[in-house]
């Protein structure tokens, strides 16, 4: 498995970085810690402008590097001079990324944003599965997840493949929560076969939006870990608007596992 760990300004960084190397640990996994930057200028003098931005990145991700305990997991930089989606898809095409662990606000000072605009970026414009971890947790294992959504139509079983095998390590158990949303089709009723495989429990729930089904049931659950899927109009359905998130509209307080139903 390889993990990508993009390190925002943050000064809890190193916090979101310890916690993706515990979990490597535990999954025999590589770490990348990647710094994105654009540099524009010139033709002459991009060059220097480029390896001197280079190299202050670097120099940053090696201080938030040394507040961590690495034990034996080895950890990579990689840099990238662009977009942040055009690096994370070139990044995934060269190393093949499988999964993503960040914090919910990277570079957005706004305390009320769930997701900023660098974190909200990434959930919103990657197929990568994506691992939303709040600022100060540590690393345990997922004895109970909740994999919420409101369509149980799923064209492709490898889009289960990260959840599986967080199941198989942790050996947890799954509960469904399918949230009857308002203009739901019989269809989105047709929960798929491999999800329901390896669920133990799976509960219907009428709301206005799948995250209000998530907070009627949450408390009742205390699952570890939440599971959503990536639609464009499904959990996170608000990023399609604007690239952040408030926290009056959606909040965990556990990790947040987001997989895409997108085509790669």
């Amino acid at each position: 498995m390889n993990i990508l760990v993009p390190i925002g300004t943050s000064s809890n960084a190193h916090e979101t970085l310890q916690y993706a190397v515990d979990f490597a640990a535990a999954f025999g996994a590589q770490i990348y810690v990647m710094e994105v930057f654009n540099a524009h200028g010139k033709t002459g003098t991009l060059t220097n402008i480029t390896k001197k931005i280079v190299d202050s990145g670097i120099e940053r991700l090696k201080e938030v590097i040394s507040k961590v305990e690495t034990t034996d997991t080895a950890l990579k930089i990689v840099t990238f001079n662009g977009e942040l989606p055009d690096g994370l898809r070139e990044l995934d095409k060269e190393l093949g990324i499988d999964l993503i662990i960040l914090a919910p606000r990277s570079n957005d000072i706004q305390e009320e944003n769930y997701l900023g605009q660098t974190s909200g970026a990434i959930i919103k414009k990657t197929n990568i599965p994506t691992l939303i971890v709040p600022k100060g947790t540590e690393y345990k294992v997922f004895k109970t997840i909740l994999v919420a959504f409101k369509s149980g139509i799923l064209k492709r079983k490898r889009i289960l493949d990260t959840l599986i095998e967080i199941k198989n390590k942790h050996k947890s158990t799954i509960n469904l929560l399918l949230v009857k949303t308002p203009g739901y089709s019989d269809d989105d009723l047709k929960v798929n076969t491999a999800l329901m495989d390896i669920s133990s429990q799976m509960t219907f729930t009428e709301n206005q939006t799948t995250y209000l089904g998530v907070l009627e049931h949450f408390q009742a659950q205390h699952p570890d870990l939440l599971c959503v899927f990536r639609r464009k109009r499904g959990f996170f359905k608000k990023l399609w608007e604007k690239s952040t998130i408030s926290k009056s509209e959606f909040y965990a307080p556990v990790p947040v596992l987001v997989l895409s139903v997108k085509k790669d």
